[in-house]
């Protein structure tokens, strides 16, 4: 494996020492902004693992800590701001070394770290307050790390290979650190403070500071690509604009309010963690699936996300219904297992999906995506009546109800996956884990796999295809997509519904006969069992236990 070690990236103190192990999500705290998000732990520290501040699915800071006196501060208190814009932690100094003076007793300096994202950078001031009366000498230190980890590779990809790391660039008041992908691409992230160090090198900073007595100081610090010499202005005005920002983000759609104190604060966290994930894109306001892993556009997750906040919000539904007519696939790729008019799963930037190295650059395995982009279409048609734009959306959702036909053509009557390639996701539904449809003995089933609520999507699509015709005087498919619709929904009753079971199945796989591989890349012949039950030689996978039973 020959993986460059980033630069500080084995540098941590002996009380951090214990950073490379992943810690649990409660001892983690995220801010996003656009493609920009900061995992940290609860002293604003990054120390590797799966911390960082990431960009377009890069780690630009892979470490990132505060030490005073050379150790860390005591904790007081942390936390993220109500609207999610700012994290503020509160710490205090431990007792401290004589610096040339008698020693520094314990909380005698306060500690404060303001962090936001704004603009593509991480900004944050660190104010230490002095509330004893005597001058007080003080060593503040930084340590850094860039690793430029695609995201992939935090979550634990391995990688034979990686690009260049590029000589450190020490400036008066901070760091360069730079990064040559395998793509090409250079990246860059620059740490820059508001004020001089006493020292700098690859690994860290050091700030010789004296406070007299009743006195504080504020340092800023910038980082990211684009960071320049940060000042008190700037950092206001980042502020100011990203909770602008925020709130125009929250104001989008109506708003409920309850005399209930309890319920009207989890509804407005709610608000305020919806408005965190919704990226404003050219085709208008976006949910992106969630941080840290999966800060990015998601098909199936957005949609969802579209349907549930529609009666409120239906101009987050029309936003995530013009970006994924946009990348609607219009070729086939088994790498991609991307067919024309399949709606996109998942969209990555970083630097293994460019290279081809994963093919989740732009993904489209998802087999529940296309048809419920169309039941997200004809229901935000309801409830907008927006003519114009379902008009602009037509011929995306024409081709989306063709790929779900052609589909179900090949497959017996029902919409179902089977990936092309193995680098693809091997299941593609909403469980798409890969042990996530399994045989009662433990074994995974052989694709093609129909599941259960995916042919529910599939006749909601083709009603809304109906509804949808006949509000647009496409009179004559009408009929077509009523009729599809009702035929489809007696197949599901036939060979879903296990009698003998009372429940319907999760799921029915390829493995029995019926379904027969014609070679890859080739249609498989239609199912061919007529019953209704698992007797008849179906792969019924159990809606309750994901077990399977065999006729």
């Amino acid at each position: 494996m020959n993986t460059p070690l980033a630069p500080g990236a084995a540098h941590l103190p002996p009380d951090l020492a214990s950073a490379s192990i992943p810690r649990t999500p409660d001892h983690l705290y995220v801010l996003k902004e656009g493609d920009s998000f900061v995992v940290a732990d609860t002293y604003g520290d990054i120390a590797g693992s799966g911390d960082g501040f990431f960009q377009e699915d890069t780690r630009l800071l892979s470490c990132f800590y505060l030490l005073l006196g050379g150790e860390r501060p005591t904790l007081l208190s942390s936390g993220v701001s109500r609207d999610n814009v700012f994290f503020t932690a509160h710490a205090t100094n431990r007792p401290l070394p004589p610096l040339g003076d008698e020693s520094l007793p314990q909380g005698v300096v306060h500690i404060e770290r303001r962090r936001l994202l704004w603009g593509g950078l991480l900004r944050e001031s660190i104010t230490l307050r002095n509330y004893g009366m005597a001058i007080t000498r003080l060593q503040l230190t930084f340590a850094y790390g860039a690793d430029f980890s695609d995201t992939f590779e935090v979550r634990g990809e391995r990688r034979s290979r990686r690009g260049e790391f590029l000589p450190c660039k020490m400036h008066s008041q901070g760091i360069e650190f730079g990064y040559r992908g395998l793509d090409g691409v250079e990246r860059r992230t620059r740490v820059v403070f508001s004020m001089q160090p006493s020292s700098v090198d690859e690994k860290c900073c050091r700030f010789d500071l004296v406070l007299n007595g009743r006195e504080d100081m504020v340092l800023y610090v910038d980082i990211g690509p684009g960071a320049l010499a940060p000042t008190r202005a700037q950092f206001r005005a980042a502020g100011a604009a990203a909770r602008r920002s925020m709130r125009t983000r929250q104001r989008g759609g109506a708003r409920v309010r309850t005399p209930a104190r309890q319920f009207q604060a989890w509804l407005d966290r709610s608000a305020a963690d919806l408005a965190l994930l919704t990226t404003a894109l050219p085709t208008g306001p976006y949910p992106y699936a969630g941080i840290p892993w999966f800060s990015t556009p998601f098909g199936r997750d957005a949609i969802i996300t579209a349907l549930q906040t529609l009666w409120l919000k239906p101009s987050l539904a029309r936003g995530v219904l013009a970006y994924l007519a946009s990348h609607q696939a219009r070729e086939t790729s088994a790498f991609h297992d991307a067919e024309p008019g399949k709606i996109m799963h998942e969209l990555r930037k970083g630097e293994m999906t460019a290279l081809g190295e994963l093919p989740f650059g732009r993904y489209y395995g998802g087999v529940d995506t296309t048809p419920l982009f169309v039941v997200l279409a004809a229901a935000y048609a309801r409830r907008a009546a927006d003519r114009s734009f379902i008009v602009e959306l037509w011929p995306a959702l024409v081709a989306a109800t063709a790929w779900i036909l052609g589909n179900a053509s090949r497959y017996g009557g029902f919409l179902s996956y089977a990936r092309a390639q193995a680098s693809g996701l091997a299941n593609q539904g909403w469980k798409d884990s890969h042990d996530a449809i399994f045989h009662e003995d433990g074994r995974t089933p052989e694709g093609p796999i129909a599941l259960v609520e995916v042919q529910g999507y599939a006749v909601a699509a083709l009603q809304g295809m109906a509804l949808l015709a006949k509000w647009l005087g496409h009179d004559a498919a009408v009929a077509t997509y009523e009729e599809a619709a009702e035929a489809w929904r007696a197949r599901v009753e036939a060979r879903f519904w296990q009698e003998d079971m009372q429940f319907y199945a999760l799921a029915l796989d390829g493995a029995l006969p019926g379904w027969h591989a014609m070679g890859s890349g080739t249609a498989r012949r239609a199912w061919q069992a007529t019953c209704s039950n698992v007797q008849a030689g179906w792969a019924c996978v159990c809606l309750n236990c994901s077990a399977v039973s065999t006729g």
